[in-house]
């Protein structure tokens, strides 16, 4: 099921749960159809890579896709993983707040 999504490409967010629980990063792609993110220097997974007419082949490392629940946006107050919210601004526009601080998100 594709659902609302309040956290966008480039982003801060927190890890808040699983195996790289505490780190942080931004977000390099939106997977909807997955519910998965794509957070720089989080979930790093080791591949194999064949040599090709571009790139160098050997063992790489690269982010694999985490799941969107085990992440929280960073509040820009206070740099602490926060909720999310929705408010409507007088002129009809919809714009994203932390629940810590109130403070608008910018994006």
């Amino acid at each position: 099921m594709v659902q609302q999504f309040r956290i966008k490409k480039g982003d801060r967010v927190a890890v808040i749960s699983g195996r790289d629980k505490g780190k942080s990063g931004d977000v390099l792609k939106v997977l909807r159809k997955d519910n998965r993110l794509l957070v720089q220097g989080v979930n790093l997974v080791k591949r194999h890579q064949r040599q090709s007419f571009n790139k160098e082949g050997g063992i790489i490392q690269k982010e694999a896709p985490i799941h969107i629940s085990n992440v929280a946006h960073i509040d820009p107050k206070s740099k602490k993983p926060t909720r999310v919210g929705i408010q409507i601004l007088k002129d009809g526009n919809k714009v994203r707040i932390a629940k810590r601080s109130g403070e608008m998100i910018e994006g």
